[in-house]
């Protein structure tokens, strides 16, 4: 018993020596222990992230993914070697007021970088935008020709290059077009004079898009009566397309089909009328 207390009594003077580096910094041998055994532990458990996550992700991925997991592991680490001294009983006081302007400074330089980093892996890693699909945002639409870690690239309708940063995700509703596959259904709406056949017009608009080459027989299109508007009734024609990224041209080209098929049937389109009353004082 008594040699049981005397090698508690060392190996607690063993664990309670302390490294004095200066006057406000100094550890302990036990500090130091449960340093290993934390970091240990949060290695493994990393790895382990890192083999979970690159087993949901594409190939070309998967390097992407690596670039940033090896900065953001050593980041986790130093926040681990600080947050475990701190609790072990060591004084980082002075470490963290000679760091915390220069970590200040740093973070709100690089908030909206490290923003878009994290959302890039949000969106490699949930598959919510792939290559190929036709998104919007901000009232922009363009096709995704590469998702990058900080940017994504999209060519808009009118061939132009949108840059758009991976952040806007987080902070902007995104419309994916071709998540639910290629087809989407679009529409042209028309307002037509009071007083007009209504079975006509649901007939002729339902031939403008029907006669349309590149309009789906099935789903079959169909007409919407809309509103009793304030000059006219408003009627909504809904049809489907492959190819919703082109789909500016044959709205226009049933639009012209429709003017044409309008004309023939003698049913006219109005236009906004005001009835002015003068009253004389």
């Amino acid at each position: 018993m008594y040699y049981k207390y005397i090698f508690v009594k060392e190996l607690n003077k063993i664990l309670n020596y302390t490294f004095q580096f200066n006057k406000e910094i100094g550890i302990s041998v036990k500090s130091i222990l449960v340093l290993i055994v934390v970091l240990i532990l949060a290695s493994s458990l990393l790895k382990y992230f890192k083999k979970f996550v690159k087993r949901r992700l594409q190939t070309e991925d998967k390097n992407k993914f690596d670039t940033v997991f090896s900065f953001a592991s050593w980041f986790i680490y130093i926040i681990i070697f600080l947050t475990t001294l701190n609790t072990s009983g060591v004084d980082v006081t002075a470490i963290f007021a000679a760091s915390a302007a220069l970590l200040i400074g740093v973070g709100l330089a690089l908030q909206t970088l490290f923003q878009d980093i994290i959302s890039g892996i949000f969106i490699i890693v949930d598959q919510s935008v792939h290559v190929g699909d036709i998104i919007e945002i901000d009232g922009k639409v363009g096709r995704v020709e590469e998702i990058k870690l900080r940017t994504t690239r999209a060519v808009t309708i009118d061939n132009k290059v949108l840059v758009i940063p991976n952040h806007k995700y987080l902070s902007n509703s995104l419309y994916n077009w071709t998540q639910n596959g290629t087809t989407t259904r679009e529409s042209v709406s028309v307002g037509v004079a009071y007083g007009s056949d209504v079975q006509l017009v649901k007939e002729l608009l339902l031939k403008a898009a029907k006669e349309h080459p590149k309009v789906f027989e099935y789903p079959a299109p169909l007409v919407v009566f809309e509103n009793f508007g304030d000059s006219a009734l408003e009627f909504k024609l809904i049809f489907t397309l492959n190819d919703s990224f082109q789909a500016l041209i044959p709205q226009s080209e049933i639009r012209f089909k429709i003017d044409q098929l309008f004309r023939e049937h003698n049913i006219s389109i109005p236009f906004p009328q005001r009835d002015v009353h003068i009253i004389k004082e």
